[in-house]
């Protein structure tokens, strides 16, 4: 594996992940606020790693894998809580979790049998960013999101997107495994 497996940007990866059982916690015992401003630590963390690791020249494979697992650690985490509190409908969980569940399994599949460590790719970080303002909109208590159908907005949004960079990682997977170009 190439670069450094400490370094900021991975940090900020695994912030995210130790992140998750604190925001659930604080948002399930109704302490709002603090689940709020976990909650925008872990989005900015999500955009500052990637940027922190352009910026110092410090990308690595291991931030290539996890970054893109603690988004989906996140995502899956969350969904299956709002699941199990009744404000999202099966189908969206089953379907994010077993996208990121093929996905992943796609990226290893790659990893381990043609030595690629695959990026993640820009559909996939528009589908996290749309997935993250619904769960933004169904934290925050702002009554412009109760006036407003905005969570099923992102819903469907999200769901449009998480569909779209299926696909394309599919296609990306398997001109790897064809050995055509393809997009890093």
């Amino acid at each position: 594996m190439e670069g450094p497996i400490f370094n900021l940007p991975n940090s900020l990866s695994l912030l995210r992940v130790i992140l998750i059982p604190w925001f659930l916690y604080y948002f399930h015992t109704g302490n709002i606020r603090i689940a709020i401003i976990i909650m925008v630590i872990a989005v900015l963390s999500d955009w500052f790693d990637g940027q922190t690791a352009r910026w110092t020249n410090q990308v690595s494979d291991a931030g290539k894998i996890l970054d893109p697992l603690a988004d989906k650690l996140c995502l899956a985490s969350v969904a299956v809580y709002f699941l199990w509190v009744g404000q999202l409908p099966l189908w969206f969980v089953l379907f994010a979790v077993l996208r990121d569940m093929l996905i992943f399994a796609g990226a290893a599949y790659v990893r381990f049998r043609y030595a690629v460590v695959t990026t993640s790719l820009w559909p996939g970080k528009w589908a996290v960013g749309f997935v993250s303002m619904m769960f933004i909109a169904m934290v925050w208590p702002h009554p412009f999101f109760k006036l407003y159908p905005v969570k099923e907005f992102f819903l469907y949004l999200s769901t449009a997107m998480l569909f779209y960079s299926f696909v394309q990682y599919c296609v990306r997977f398997y001109r790897i495994h064809n050995g055509l170009e393809y997009k890093a």
